[in-house]
């Protein structure tokens, strides 16, 4: 007896976000929809960046390239973006949305900041 497979439909999504998680060693951008659901996610590690360069402003502009671009496939138009962390890829990845063609309709600082919680780590003797 033969089993009929249901036909998967193809996920549509017009408006969502993206978070941008910008550190020191790397930068990590996620794509969602509206309810936090992952459409597509790039890192500059798995772009092939090593090192320094990975969290440098090119490698940034890059890994959004790749995350937006499995977006768009999925219809994606308009974002809010979260940015997350102190990386110098920042400024580069939200501009790089505007340049694919995204409309950009927030942009929120979402870096944590401590209100006096934890005791810093030892100052870095360099």
């Amino acid at each position: 007896m033969a089993v009929a497979k249901k036909k998967k439909e193809k996920k549509s999504v017009y408006e969502g976000n993206v978070y941008i998680q910008a550190t020191f060693n790397n930068t990590i951008i996620t794509v969602t929809d509206l309810n936090g659901n992952a459409i597509s996610w790039a890192s500059s590690g798995g772009m092939g960046f090593r090192g320094a360069k990975k969290s440098t402003p090119f490698a940034a502009q890059s890994v959004t390239e790749v995350a937006v671009q499995k977006a768009l496939n999925v219809g994606l138009r308009e974002v809010h973006v979260y940015v997350k962390g102190p990386g110098v890829g920042r400024e580069s990845a939200i501009r790089q949305l505007g340049a694919l063609g995204l409309k950009v309709k927030s942009i929120n600082d979402v870096t944590p900041i401590p209100h006096n919680g934890c005791r810093p780590s030892k100052a870095r003797r360099i």
